[in-house]
């Protein structure tokens, strides 16, 4: 006979609070550290394994708080409608790029003196490689499955708006380092809001702050973080694309 006393609810419900909490800072730790590594320590070559490593520690940490792939919104078996959501988003982004490439007005948008200078094997490896691998996948995982799941909701499984906002004020402060310079680089940033980097700075976290939330609005359509991932990438590397296309 087994008398082994088991814990009340209310006390399971309190470790796994503080469990989930306890991973919620270490993804959040580990993110800071990402970051700067990323940005400011390893060279180009090596942005794509690190990136990819931090996004399968944070899927471990994640599931020790209680978060497993299936709570963030990355379930394997689950797949038919965020591919489908996501490849429908990838057509309209560049159908999107397409018509403002063309259009003489908008076509400034894409000028970044960043990209002028790759070569079609650096435009074929960011596009399809960097991007994808390097990028995408990371902060796809970070911002719109473990951090709101740990919070208390990934919007691909249940919406929740603490968590969402949460999770996109982080997004946007990751752009801090990134983002430095913007107005130099890009022309159609420098003439709309000038070069100074104080204000392109806080212009680009706050534009990615939107972003995040509206990334968060298309997992919930799409039920799935794989959704965001395509539609991550299509903004990201057609963008890449569409500027190397017109600096060349």
């Amino acid at each position: 006979m087994n008398t082994a006393v088991q814990p009340r609810p209310a006390v399971r419900h309190h470790r796994a609070r503080r469990r989930r909490l306890i991973a919620l800072a270490v993804a959040i730790v580990l993110l800071v550290i990402s970051n700067i590594v990323a940005n400011r320590v390893i060279p180009q070559w090596a942005y794509v394994p690190w990136n990819l490593s931090v996004a399968m520690l944070l899927l471990y940490i994640s599931t020790r708080g209680g978060a497993g792939p299936v709570a963030i919104g990355l379930s394997i078996r689950h797949w038919h409608r965020p591919v489908g959501v996501g490849l429908l988003l990838v057509g309209g982004t560049a159908l999107v790029f397409a018509l403002v490439m063309i259009i003489p007005a908008t076509s400034g948008a894409f000028l970044d003196s960043r990209i002028g200078g790759a070569s079609l094997p650096m435009m074929l490896y960011a596009v399809f490689v960097q991007i994808p691998l390097g990028t995408v996948v990371l902060e796809e995982i970070a911002f719109r499955g473990v951090l709101p799941a740990l919070m208390g909701a990934a919007p691909a499984i249940r919406w929740r708006w603490g968590p969402v906002l949460g999770a996109s004020v982080l997004f946007g402060l990751w752009h801090i380092l990134p983002s430095m310079g913007i107005g130099q680089a890009n022309a159609a940033v420098g003439g709309t809001i000038g070069t100074n980097p104080w204000i392109t700075t806080t212009a680009a976290v706050v534009s990615m702050i939107a972003a995040g939330v509206l990334m968060c609005v298309m997992a919930r359509l799409g039920k799935g973080i794989k959704t965001t991932m395509l539609l991550h990438w299509a903004t990201n590397s057609l963008g890449f694309f569409a500027a190397w296309l017109l600096l060349q």
